[in-house]
């Protein structure tokens, strides 16, 4: 690659993205595509799949075409690509043929930059499906091609008649889980057999990973939402019963919630995943459809209800946490009722087998006694040498002791009732239960009844969990689950044979006294990114774009580190590009300064749009002050306008004809005074640049027009 390319696509990256340095192999991966060379790309949520081919997309002639599963997906996507200033939009069912035929048109005139289509409606695109048009095609969430994938869609499996039609034009498949059996069947159904592959890493450390017991799964979840404050968070539940059920009982304690499910009309979930979206609900409690390909950047925790059917579902679903990379957690409980439901779930499929051992794998994870993070990664073939320290078996690590007594009291029930009867039974049994169902099959005169009675129920459930997994018995799924004795049961009970088990963790309740002095520390300590996050939230109901595609918290909290007072500083920020800084630059950088106060002026020595004002009045150009100060010329106009607001003597009018400034007077009083640039940007359809949209205010302004 030629020095000239690496700086326009470092050049593209800050303009249009705000980062100063690529992430892992992106820019292999641009490079690759660039180079018009089919690429399966295998990375983590977060790992920033989508700038591999939106990048690209900014230097191709033509159009890049994006196959998309999901409507809101395409919303989210390009909404934030039209805040970055790259021309995106989509095309679906849900649009009118008007609509549909405007996009087109815009193709046709090489007017946009990125489309976002269902390959439900690739036939609506037939005349677009020229290489003369498309530049590359971009398929995301591949794994939906595949029947070997979680999250299988037929409707990806027509997709290999692209490769066809534009043989020329490269492809790029993408997605964030796919074991090899999968990779395989993604490029031959593509008909892309030669794609160079790029697995990235499947760890996303800042993902703090736990798996704690199912009892009293509701207090759980309510205690962990009041320890994380004001924080996003998405509860995936088995049911549609489970979701309404744990939105009700968060509202109940003060918590912002509401349920997503299939069962609701199209309006329904479009309104309850946008006010998620918009931060205006805290927790969304959903089925697992909710959140697939939503790059909601400021999800802090995800909390799985019931245990997932396989791993690749459990990785994407706590892929959705901490895709800014600050900290995350995930949150997993595990009952072997949801075990027993899965198994039902799977019996009759066309690939039951494969979904019983994908089923017994996340088992195994969930009951690990050693670091999950590395049986995680090891699901995907990438194997971790230490552990990671960032997991609940790592952080508190099981204490096992010699457990043969109990199993031998557990094994002997079993045995006196003849194999019969199911995990709850045994215990009843063991803890000498008078329930209906204990006294109606005169189980109250086995021997062991009542035997187990000072060991709690929750802790004899943990113990004969870990019998199960040691082999030591077994369930029968086809007899209503009863615990049955194996050949390893004989030797414990009669050979001697050591059983060990571990320590049941206990989750002890934070008292209000410590939950109040958190709450208020988080609070002081994060005084200004509360400010920047409030203003944020201001701009994006202005505006009707989520808060995160402004700036993600990330960003925020950079902000909130280097605090920048001018736009040099600000346009150092990560995640700052040009087109974000002409549009939010002059609040968030007053945002600062407001809040720093009297300290600016201990801390500021000379204001950078003084030093323009020296040069402006030494007879230099734009163009000569931007060159001579290494600013963009946006940025130097907004010195202009501030210096003019100022009162500094600027012959505004050299910079903004009269018609103009009379063109943005005229769109204030329609719009009732909008307090935002973006609102005027967006009333002349795009066509008036942001600085000449500042330059008439600071004249409107000033002059009082």
């Amino acid at each position: 690659m030629t020095d000239i390319l690496e700086h326009q696509l470092l050049k593209s990256l800050k303009s249009h993205f705000g980062y100063d340095s690529f992430r892992g192999q992106q820019q292999t991966i641009i490079e690759n595509v660039l180079n018009k060379k089919d690429t399966l790309v295998i990375m983590p949520t977060g790992g920033g799949k989508s700038i591999c081919f939106q990048l690209p997309a900014t230097i191709f002639n033509g159009l890049t075409l994006v196959i998309s599963p999901l409507i809101a997906l395409m919303k989210d996507q390009v909404d934030g690509l039209n805040a970055n200033g790259i021309k995106a939009a989509f095309y679906n069912s849900s649009q009118q043929s008007s609509e549909q035929q405007h996009i087109i048109e815009q193709v046709l005139n090489k007017e946009l930059k990125l489309l976002y289509v269902a390959p439900e409606s690739l036939s609506g695109l037939e005349n677009i499906l020229k290489e003369s048009q498309i530049s590359c095609v971009a398929i995301d969430e591949a794994h939906c091609i595949s029947s070997w994938g979680h999250d299988f869609r037929p409707s990806y499996q027509q997709l290999g008649f692209l490769k066809q039609q534009l043989p020329n034009t490269p492809i790029i498949a993408l997605t964030a889980t796919a074991d090899k059996a999968t990779r395989q069947d993604i490029v031959d159904q593509l008909k892309i057999p030669n794609a160079d592959q790029y697995i990235s890493s499947f760890d996303r450390k800042n993902i703090e990973l736990e798996v704690r017991p199912a009892d009293g799964r509701a207090k759980q979840i309510i205690r962990f939402i009041e320890k994380n404050p004001g924080e996003s968070g998405i509860v995936y539940c088995l049911s549609r019963k489970n979701t309404e059920q744990i939105a009700k009982k968060l509202n109940e304690n003060g918590i912002n919630a509401d349920a997503y499910h299939a069962g609701l009309s199209f309006d329904d979930r479009s309104r309850v995943q946008e006010d998620f979206i918009y931060d205006k609900t805290q927790v969304v409690c959903a089925t697992v459809a909710f959140g697939m390909g939503i790059d909601k950047s400021n999800v802090r925790w995800v909390i799985h209800h019931n245990m997932p059917k396989n791993i690749e579902g459990y990785y994407q679903e706590i892929g959705r946490a901490g895709r800014d990379g600050l900290e995350a957690k995930a949150l997993l409980f595990h009952s072997y009722a949801d075990v027993i439901q899965l198994q039902k779930f799977a019996q009759g499929a066309s690939n039951e087998a494969v979904q019983m051992a994908k089923l017994d794998r996340m088992k195994q994870f969930s009951e690990a006694t050693t670091c999950r993070r590395k049986i995680l990664l090891s699901y995907f073939g990438e194997l971790l040498g230490d552990n990671c320290g960032n997991c609940d078996v790592c952080k508190n690590p099981p204490k096992f002791f010699d457990g043969t007594v109990l199993a031998q009291k557990i094994l002997s029930t079993i045995y006196r009732i003849n194999q019969t009867e199911a995990i709850g039974t045994i215990i009843d049994i063991l803890r000498g239960a008078n329930n209906a169902n204990i006294l109606d099959k005169q189980l109250n005169g086995v021997k062991t009844y009542g035997i187990g009675k000072d060991t709690s129920w929750n802790h004899w459930q943990h113990y004969i969990i870990q019998l199960i997994n040691q082999g030591v018995c077994e369930i029968a799924f086809h007899k209503n689950n009863a615990l049955q004795l194996t050949d390893f049961s004989h030797k414990v009970l009669f050979d001697g044979q050591k059983v060990f088990v571990t320590t049941p963790v206990e989750f002890k309740k934070e008292s209000k006294a410590t939950a109040v002095k958190t709450k208020e520390k988080r609070t002081a300590t994060n005084s200004l990114f509360e400010r920047l996050r409030k203003l944020r939230y201001k701009i994006s109901l202005e505006e009707n774009i989520p808060a995160y595609l402004i700036f993600s918290d990330a960003t925020l909290k950079e902000m909130e580190k280097l605090r920048p007072m001018s736009e040099s500083e600000f346009l150092t920020i990560s995640g700052v590009g040009q087109r974000k800084m002409e549009v939010y630059g002059d609040e968030f950088i007053a945002e600062i300064m407001d809040f720093m106060g009297s300290k600016i002026k201990k801390t500021k020595k000379t204001d950078t749009h003084l030093i323009t004002y020296d040069l402006y009045k030494k007879g230099l150009s734009i163009e000569e002050i931007s060159e001579q100060r290494q600013l963009k010329t946006p940025t130097i106009y907004s010195h202009i306008a501030k210096l003019y607001s100022d009162g500094k003597d600027i012959n505004i009018y050299d910079f903004i004809s009269k018609s103009d400034v009379e063109a943005i007077h005229q769109a204030k009083i329609e719009l009732d005074s909008p307090n935002s640039l973006k609102a005027y940007y967006d009333y002349y359809n795009e066509q008036m640049d942001y600085f000449k949209i500042r330059l008439a205010l600071s004249v409107i302004e000033k002059e009082a027009i």
